[in-house]
């Protein structure tokens, strides 16, 4: 699991959002796991706060899911 805070407003909704280079590079910070933030497929941004399951393609036939949590800062 990969831990991210964010500002955020009262209702869970962030003030901005969470790319994939924010979770490559967390996932390096955290774990020492260098990957492509490109390898990261995630549709959208993450805008608000809690986990959310993030598909990364590892290889052409092998998907894998990370899971991200955001608090509040």
């Amino acid at each position: 699991m990969v831990e991210l805070t964010a500002k955020a407003g009262s209702d869970g909704r962030l003030f901005g959002s969470i790319p994939s280079k924010q979770i490559a590079s967390a996932l390096d910070k955290q774990y020492g796991i260098k990957l492509d933030k490109r390898k990261i497929e995630l549709n959208e941004p993450i805008r608000v706060a809690g986990y959310t399951n993030v598909p990364v393609k590892l290889h052409p036939q092998v998907t894998a899911k990370i899971r991200v949590h955001v608090t509040e800062q």
